[in-house]
């Protein structure tokens, strides 16, 4: 196993773990990526004159057959090549012999591994995108079959004014939707093209064609100049797990009512067994589990936002190794909100509104502000007048 930095020197294994960390698992998901990426560069390499044709089309196999074999779980990565990039390069060098060893010219591990994380994040930001839509979808469905039937509204968590299952559902989806647009808006920063800035300050002498390989893997423009790839790193990481954490806000939100109308307090809901669990003491109890994870996964995004602001916080310009401990935050924190979107999709449609739970908690007073302005609008007096007439007769405004 021959590692990109190698000198030919002892590293102690402790430290190389340690430097390591959590790469060799987190960057199994990247494997496609990098390869994708690898590929469009060896395409610009052999445009440019620096692969010959046999090395370009023994690489394009190569790279077929990585793929391939990859996604049927063939290989790994092992922990003694720290991440992808090695593994993969290793892997080519023995599939494709000089090409392999040919292909890493005119980049870094430092634009490399965004070549890989970039195009890997704009595919989350979209699954979560349609994550939320599906949940709005399914807010929708509930408000179509139980919209009709009347709610309390509160504040302070007391009773306020009337409301309806449709408007408490709609408020969520109009969200859900907001949090969509949202996350599509912050592909922007992961839209730029790393490649050709290779270690933070370009490659020089070659010349190479950064344009092809943007238009090759898809990216909106060429990040310029070459040293703002560096500057910029973790602020694509911490838009997108902004997005998320608002997205994880909606959800626990959401989440934390239904948990209160399923109590037997409320009793506004009802859930089938099938999305409830049971107690191991109390055998009369059906727990709303789903929706209690849902309401304390919120808590993931919001800290993997922090950590990863944390990370970069009063960094100088640059690459630092400690840039490759923004993966850990952002994979969890995007991935938990992803699962929670999922789980919510599936499990509302089961939500049933009890009608008359819902009649019996419509408190008459709940009319008074509506009582108020009947009064202005009838009588022409002012608010604070008719507030204070509400407030001290019964019978006003009826």
């Amino acid at each position: 196993m021959t590692r990109l930095w190698d000198r030919g020197e002892p590293l102690d294994d402790a430290v190389l773990r340690y430097t390591a960390g959590d790469d060799p698992s987190l960057d199994e998901r990247l494997v496609p990526y990098d390869l994708r990426a690898t590929e469009a560069h060896a395409a610009m390499l052999h445009a440019g004159g620096f692969l010959t044709a046999e090395q370009h089309s023994a690489l394009q196999a190569a790279i077929r057959e990585l793929l391939g074999s990859h996604a049927r779980g063939d290989w790994h990565i092992q922990p003694e090549e720290e991440d992808c990039h090695t593994a993969i390069e290793n892997r080519l060098t023995l599939l494709a012999g000089d090409a392999g060893r040919a292909v890493h010219l005119g980049r870094s591990r430092n634009d490399q591994v965004l070549a890989a994380l970039r195009p890997w994040l704009k595919d989350r930001l979209d699954e979560l995108a349609s994550a939320a839509d599906r949940v709005a979808s399914a807010l929708d469905g509930l408000a179509g079959i139980h919209g009709h039937l009347t709610i309390p509204g509160y504040t302070h968590l007391q009773r306020a004014m009337p409301s309806t299952v449709s408007l408490w559902a709609g408020a969520f989806a109009a969200e859900a939707r907001d949090d969509a647009e949202g996350l599509r808006i912050a592909r922007r920063r992961a839209d730029r093209n790393p490649l050709g800035s290779a270690a933070g300050y370009g490659v020089p002498v070659l010349g190479l064609d950064r344009e092809m390989t943007t238009r090759a893997l898809g990216f909106a423009s060429t990040q310029e100049p070459v040293t703002a790839v560096q500057l910029s790193r973790g602020k694509a990481e911490a838009s997108a797990l902004f997005e998320a954490s608002l997205l994880a806000l909606d959800l626990g939100r959401l989440a934390a009512d239904i948990c209160l109308f399923a109590s037997a307090e409320f009793g506004f809901v009802r859930l089938p067994a099938s999305i409830t669990t049971g107690s191991s003491m109390l055998p009369q109890k059906r727990n709303p589990d789903v929706f209690e994870i849902a309401r304390g996964r919120t808590a993931e995004a919001h800290a993997a936002l922090h950590e990863v602001l944390g990370v970069t916080a009063k960094m100088t310009s640059g690459y630092h190794r400690d840039l490759q401990l923004l993966k850990r935050p952002l994979f969890r924190g995007l991935d938990g909100v992803l699962d929670t979107a999922q789980i919510l999709a599936q499990v509302l449609p089961q939500v049933d509104f009890d009608p008359g739970r819902l009649a019996a908690a419509m408190d008459p007073s709940m009319d008074m502000a509506a009582r108020a302005y009947r009064l202005v609008r009838d009588a022409g007096i002012p608010f604070r007048d008719a507030y204070q007439r509400v407030r001290d007769d019964p019978d006003a405004g009826k």
